[in-house]
C-alpha cells in the first residue's frame, strides 16, 4: 500500500475557520481573554481530516509574511484585502502550537506562499509514490491535483470538503488540473487582485484554454480568432496574461530546506494537547481524552422507538412517574405553526407519531395533564402553547433544557434543540436544518429519519438534565430556575395565550389619515425641493440635498452621499427640507411598521394579538415581544401615541389597567452600590434628577433647578449607568468635552460608593470573566481581558451596566410571578396582558379596578426588597392611549 502524505495551508484553512464560527467569536475566548474561534475550527477540521486519512508524513504550511517575489513582481498582487482583523492575528501562534502538539509539522519560507511549498512538496510526493491529500480553502490549489495527488476545498465551515481529482476538475471545468492556471490568468483574481484580461470572465477563459490549450497557445494562434472586442483586449494586454500566469502558477520547485522524511507523522503528544486545551478552555476536546471523567458520560447508543398509534395507547400508561415530552412545531411562531409531530417516553421506552390528533385520547391527556408526573422539555412556553390550541393541558414541568442552557449561558441561548445540545457535549442528535434543510428546500423527512430524530430529541432533554442542573447548582443558579425562570414561562404562556384585543377598525382609519398626512409631508418636501423626485431614494434625494441645495456633505458611503438619519439631523436647523424628510420618515415608518404591520397580525377567531415574549433572548434576562413587537411602539411621536387607542379591552364594561416601576435601574444602582447620599436620595422622596442637578452644578438650597439643568442631570444619573464617556455626554447634552468630564467628577464626588462599584466590578469581571445579578443572573465577558481597545472597553461599559439592568429585569419578573398568583388566589377575572420593559398591562372589569389600583402597587413594591424603596405608578382607562391617573 502506497504511503500517505498530508498538506495543509495553514493560512487559509485559519482564515476559513475563523470566519466561519465569526458569528459565534464571543462563545470562544478563553479565561485569558484570548480569542478562539480560529483555533476551535482549525482544530475540527484536523480531528475530521485525520480520522478519514492516515498519513505516514504531514506538514502544515503558512506564509511567512505579506512580501513575496509575486509582490515584487506585481505590487498590487494580493493588495486591497481588508486588515487581518486583531481578534484573529493573535491566534496564529497557537494554531502553530496545536499543530506541533497534533503531531504534524509546520514550515514557512521567506519570499515564498504556502501554497509553493505545497506544491513542492506534493511533486516530491507524486515522484516517491505517495498517496497525497492537500487540504486548503483556496481553489487555487486545484490546480496540484494530478493522479496520486487528491486537493480537498472547503466548501461549507471546515469540515464539508469538495475533493478535486484530474476527473472531477475535467468533469465540473471541462479542462485539466494545470490549465486551470491559464484559466486563472485570462479572468484574473479578485482575491489576490491581478486583473487578467479585459472582459474576460471564466466561461470565455475556459472555452479559450479548451480551443487553445494554454496562454501560449492563444497567442502562438491569435490570428485564428475573428474580429472582435475580446480579440483586440487580448493582443493589447498580451503582457498582462503572460505576467497573470506567472502569478497564478504554483511552484513546484520552491527553494524548501525539508524532505518527506524529515515529515513524519506519528500521531498527537497526548500530553502536551491535554495543557493546551486546559489553556484553551476546550472542555469538549478535553472529553474526547477522558480528562473530564469526574463528568457525567452521556450514552450515544443507537436511539430506539416506538411508532404511537391508537392501537398500542397502552404503552403511555407504562412510562412511570418521569418522561421528556416534545412536541415538534416547524415554525418559529407556535402560535400558528403547525404540528409536525411528538415524541413522549424516556430511556425505557420512547413513542413517536406524526398525528398530533393522539395527543387528544385519554391516554396521552391523563400523562400530560398529571402534576406528579414530572416532564422534560425544550422551551416550556412554546410547549404549554402549543398543547393549548389542542385543548390540552401540560403539567409537571420539571427541567426546561433551552431555560437552564440559557441561564448558564446567555449565549447558549439557540432554539435549535440539536444544535443547544450539541453545545453540551451531546452529539448524538442532529440540528433541524441537518434533518430538514434551510429556506425553501426545508421538508420534513420520511418516517424512519423524522421519528429517529424525535426521538433523540427526546433523549438529549433527559441525558442532559443532571449535568445542566448540577451546573446550575455550582454557580448558585438554581433558585433562579425554579423560583423565576420556570414559573415566568407559565405565566407568559397565559399572557400569550389571553391576547390582547385589537380594534382594526380604529388602525385602519388612522392608516388613512397618515397616508393623507404622508401626502401633505411629501408635497411640502416638492415645492422645497422645487421639483418631484423620489423621496425614499437615497440617491435622489442626495442629489437634491447635497447638489441642487448645496447643503453641507457630512457623510459619504461607497454608493454616494449618506442620508441617514444622524446626518439629516445635523443638517434639519439648516433646511426646513430636512425636517420634513425625517418627519416623512417616521411618519411612513409607523404606518409600514405599525399599521400595517399590527394589520397583518390580528387573529381572525378573536380579534386579538398573540405577541411572543422571547425568554432567553437578550444578555441581561429582559424579555423581547416578537411577532410582532409591541415593547417598541413608538410613544414619543404623537402619531405613534395614537396607535395605543386600538389596544382595547375584550369585553364591555372592562378597563385597561397599567402599573410602571419609576427609575428602577437608578434605585438598582442605589442598592448595589449601597451610597449613602444617592439612597438617601430615594428615602427622602426627592426627584432624583433634581436632586443630581443640584449637587453637580453645586446649587445652594435656594437656587432653582431649570429644565436644562435637570435635563443635563438626567443624561449624567442614566449615562453612568451605562459607563457613558465624557465625549459621550457632551454629544448628548451639548457642551464641551471638558464640562462633561467636570460634569461626571461631580458626580463620582457626590457618589462616591458608585465610582467604588464601577471599579470592583470590572475587577471581578477581569478576574472572573462574568458579572451578576442579585439573582446570580449571570452574563459571561470574553472580551473583558482582550487586547483590542475597543472590544475590551465595550465589555467593561457591558460589566458596570448588566448588574444594573439584569436585576431590574429580574424585579419585574418576579413581580409578573406574584401578580398572576395573587390574580388567582383572589378570583379576580382581570388578566395580565403585556409587558413593556417596567410596565405592565391588565384588562379587568371596572369594578376590579379598584382592586387592582391597591394590590398591583402593593405586589410591585414588595417584589424583591431593596435598600431603597421601589416606586410604582399606576393609571387606567377605556383604552391603552386614555391611561389617567
Amino acid at each position: 500500500m502506497a504511503k500517505q502524505l498530508l498538506l495543509i495551508d495553514g493560512n487559509s484553512i485559519v482564515f476559513r475557520a475563523f470566519f466561519a464560527m465569526h458569528n459565534q467569536i464571543d462563545k470562544f475566548t478563553n479565561k485569558d481573554g484570548l480569542h478562539t474561534a480560529a483555533i476551535y475550527g482549525f482544530k475540527l477540521m484536523l480531528d475530521h481530516v485525520l480520522e478519514n486519512f492516515h498519513p505516514d508524513a504531514a506538514l502544515v504550511a503558512f506564509d511567512a509574511g505579506k512580501v513575496t517575489f509575486r509582490t515584487k513582481m506585481y505590487a498590487d498582487y494580493k493588495g486591497g484585502r481588508n486588515k487581518t482583523p486583531e481578534e484573529l492575528t493573535e491566534q496564529f501562534p497557537y494554531v502553530r502550537e496545536l499543530v506541533r502538539d497534533s503531531g504534524l509539522h509546520t514550515y514557512e519560507l521567506k519570499d515564498y506562499e504556502a501554497d509553493d511549498i505545497i506544491g513542492t512538496l506534493a511533486k516530491e510526493g507524486d515522484e516517491a509514490g505517495y498517496e497525497t491529500l492537500i487540504v486548503t480553502g483556496d481553489r487555487d490549489l486545484t490546480q496540484l491535483a494530478s493522479n496520486h495527488t487528491t486537493v480537498a476545498v472547503t466548501h461549507k465551515g471546515v469540515t464539508d470538503t469538495e475533493h478535486y481529482t484530474p476527473e472531477h476538475v475535467k468533469e465540473k471545468l471541462g479542462i485539466t488540473p494545470t490549465q486551470i492556471i491559464d484559466m486563472k490568468a485570462l479572468m484574473g483574481d479578485s482575491s489576490d487582485n491581478y486583473p487578467g484580461v479585459t472582459k474576460i470572465g471564466e466561461k470565455t477563459a475556459i472555452k479559450l484554454v479548451k480551443q487553445f490549450g494554454s496562454v501560449e497557445g492563444i497567442y502562438e494562434n491569435i490570428d485564428q480568432l475573428k474580429k472582435s472586442k475580446m480579440k483586440e483586449h487580448l493582443v493589447e494586454e498580451e503582457a498582462i496574461a503572460r505576467q497573470c500566469k506567472t502569478l497564478a502558477t504554483i511552484l513546484r520547485d520552491a527553494p524548501i530546506d525539508i524532505k518527506l522524511a524529515d515529515l513524519n507523522y506519528n500521531g498527537p503528544q497526548t500530553e502536551k494537547l491535554i495543557d493546551f486545551y486546559q489553556k484553551m478552555d476546550f472542555r469538549s476536546f478535553l472529553k474526547k481524552l477522558d480528562v473530564l471523567s469526574d463528568e457525567q458520560e452521556v450514552e450515544i447508543a443507537p436511539i430506539k422507538y416506538t411508532e404511537l398509534t391508537a392501537n398500542n395507547l397502552e404503552l403511555v400508561s407504562q412510562l412511570g412517574d418521569r418522561g421528556s415530552f416534545y412536541l415538534e412545531m416547524p415554525d418559529a411562531n407556535y402560535h400558528t405553526s403547525p404540528f409536525a409531530g411528538f415524541v413522549i417516553g424516556n430511556g425505557k421506552q420512547w413513542l413517536v407519531s406524526r398525528d398530533s390528533e393522539l395527543l387528544k385520547t385519554k391516554q396521552v391527556r391523563e400523562w400530560l395533564a398529571d402534576s406528579a408526573i414530572k416532564k422534560d422539555v425544550f422551551n416550556a412556553k412554546a410547549q404549554i402553547v402549543g398543547l393549548n390550541r389542542l385543548g390540552i393541558e401540560l403539567k409537571g414541568i420539571d427541567f426546561d433544557l433551552l431555560l437552564a442552557s440559557y441561564l448558564l449561558n446567555t449565549n447558549d441561548n439557540s432554539n435549535d434543540l440539536g444544535k443547544l445540545a450539541q453545545e453540551h457535549e451531546y452529539a448524538d442528535v442532529q440540528t433541524d436544518e441537518e434533518v430538514y434543510g434551510k429556506g425553501v428546500k426545508r421538508a420534513i423527512p420520511n418516517d424512519e429519519i423524522f421519528f429517529k430524530h424525535l426521538a433523540n430529541k427526546a433523549r438529549a432533554i433527559e441525558k442532559l438534565r443532571s449535568s445542566l442542573f448540577k451546573q446550575l447548582d455550582e454557580n448558585e443558579q438554581l433558585p433562579l430556575y425554579t423560583d423565576i425562570e420556570l414559573p415566568l414561562a407559565h405565566v407568559l404562556a397565559k399572557m400569550e395565550i389571553t391576547g390582547v384585543h385589537v380594534n382594526a377598525q380604529t388602525l385602519k382609519d388612522m392608516g388613512s389619515k397618515l397616508t393623507e398626512r404622508l401626502a401633505e409631508i411629501k408635497e411640502q418636501i416638492y415645492q422645497e425641493a422645487g421639483e418631484e423626485f423620489n423621496v425614499n431614494s437615497t440617491k435622489q434625494l442626495g442629489q437634491i440635498l447635497f447638489e441642487k441645495l448645496k447643503l453641507p456633505v457630512i457623510k459619504k458611503t461607497k454608493t454616494g452621499y449618506s442620508t441617514a438619519v444622524d446626518v439629516l439631523e445635523k443638517l434639519a436647523p439648516q433646511a426646513p427640507i430636512v425636517e420634513n424628510i425625517l418627519q416623512y420618515r417616521q411618519i411612513s415608518k409607523l404606518q409600514s411598521t405599525y399599521i400595517k404591520g399590527l394589520l397583518k397580525v390580528i387573529h381572525s377567531s378573536d380579534q386579538k394579538i398573540h405577541t411572543r415574549y422571547l425568554q432567553t433572548l437578550t444578555q441581561t434576562g429582559r424579555l423581547s415581544s416578537v411577532d410582532p413587537n409591541l415593547q417598541n411602539i413608538p410613544v414619543r411621536l404623537p402619531e405613534g401615541r395614537q396607535i395605543r387607542r386600538a389596544f382595547v379591552p375584550s369585553y364591555d364594561g372592562w378597563q385597561i389597567f397599567s402599573s410602571d416601576y419609576s427609575q428602577v435601574e437608578l434605585r438598582v444602582l442605589a442598592h448595589i452600590t449601597g451610597d449613602h447620599n444617592l439612597q438617601e436620595d430615594f428615602k427622602n422622596g426627592e426627584d432624583i434628577h433634581a436632586s443630581t442637578a443640584r449637587r453637580i452644578f453645586h446649587l445652594k438650597p435656594e437656587e432653582r433647578i431649570d429644565r436644562d439643568m435637570r435635563r443635563r442631570a438626567k443624561a449624567v444619573n442614566f449615562g453612568i449607568v451605562y459607563g457613558i464617556s465624557d465625549y459621550g455626554l457632551a454629544q448628548r447634552i451639548h457642551v464641551s468635552r471638558s464640562q462633561a468630564h467636570e460634569f461626571i467628577q461631580s458626580y463620582f464626588k457626590e457618589f462616591p460608593k458608585v465610582k467604588d462599584y464601577i471599579h470592583d466590578t470590572i475587577e471581578f469581571a477581569r478576574k472572573n470573566g462574568y458579572v451578576e445579578t442579585i439573582t446570580h443572573r449571570r452574563r459571561y465577558l470574553p472580551d473583558i481581558n482582550a487586547k483590542n481597545f475597543s472590544r475590551r472597553s465595550f465589555a467593561e461599559r457591558t460589566a458596570m451596566n448588566t448588574p444594573i439592568q439584569g436585576s431590574a429585569a429580574d424585579i419585574i419578573k418576579i413581580a409578573m410571578i406574584r401578580m398572576q398568583d395573587e390574580l388567582e388566589k383572589h378570583h379576580l377575572k382581570a388578566k395580565m396582558l403585556l409587558q413593556i420593559h417596567d410596565e405592565l398591562v391588565f384588562e379587568a372589569p371596572k369594578e376590579e379596578i379598584s382592586v387592582l389600583s391597591r394590590l398591583v402597587p402593593d405586589v410591585m413594591d414588595s417584589a424583591v426588597k431593596l435598600a431603597v424603596p421601589l416606586k410604582v405608578d399606576s393609571k387606567y382607562g377605556d383604552t391603552w392611549y386614555d391611561l389617567k391617573k
